[in-house]
């Protein structure tokens, strides 16, 4: 009886243990909704994936469900741990109501071979109305290389506003308390520029690590920002 229970459990661990080792894409966000959109709008949201596995995560293919819809992942491979942003763009032009459409991503995953995200909104009819602000990031990512555990490394992204209206940032929200960001200003006037500056703590961090800030804005055709850190953190001694 034992033996049959040891035997059991050994069998248990090691399919626990291969699931860890073999690569899983998570998405954080599956859905979205765009809410009204004016009649030839091109609108566009980030989502980001991860590969919370133990191997690398290989990305095959994306397909968007319609041609007005594009979606492209900034990287294609990623290792454990890491991330990376699919932004996905909307054309409204030539459609009217309420609409939906979906991106599948086809990857290695053994568990999970294809995912679905899902964007949504309701296009309306109207002329543009007014000015509007528009933000701009000239980089939306930064790979810190190799790091000591236990430093604390930084840095500062640039974004500035393109449009014709005063640009506010609603939110900046960090992806784990071991991540900060400090927003230089709220308020951007078009033409002027602002900061972020992003702090990670790697105290008692080890390996590959990618962490995520959200920026929310009142750019209305693209209001979410996600902007991402890397590192490669190394155990002292090591």
């Amino acid at each position: 009886m034992i033996k049959n229970l040891l035997f059991v459990s050994f069998l248990f661990s090691s399919m626990i243990f291969a699931q860890m080792m073999q690569p899983k894409l998570i998405i954080q966000q599956n859905s979205f909704d765009f809410g009204a959109i004016k009649q030839g709008e091109t609108v566009s949201h980030t989502f980001v994936l991860t590969n919370s596995g133990g191997d690398l995560l290989k990305i095959n293919n994306v397909q968007a469900s319609c041609g007005c819809t594009a979606a492209v992942p900034e990287k294609n491979e990623l290792a454990p741990g890491e991330s990376t942003n699919l932004p996905v763009r909307f054309n409204s032009t030539g459609r009217m109501g309420n609409q939906v459409k979906t991106v599948k991503i086809f990857s290695n995953d053994p568990q999970s071979p294809e995912m679905t995200i899902t964007i949504s909104g309701n296009v309306v009819a109207g002329e543009q109305s007014g000015a509007v602000p528009t933000i701009y990031f000239s980089e939306t990512q930064h790979d810190f290389g190799k790091v000591s555990e236990g430093e604390k490394i930084n840095y500062t992204f640039r974004f500035s506003n393109k449009g014709q209206a005063v640009l506010i940032i609603k939110d900046v929200k960090s992806s784990c308390g071991c991540t900060a960001a400090l927003l230089s200003t709220s308020n951007i006037k078009p033409g002027q520029e602002g900061t972020i500056k992003v702090e990670f703590d790697t105290k008692n961090r080890s390996g590959k690590n990618s962490k995520t800030v959200t920026v929310q804005s009142n750019d209305p055709k693209d209001p979410t920002k996600i902007l991402t850190i890397y590192a490669d953190i190394q155990k002292k001694g090591s």
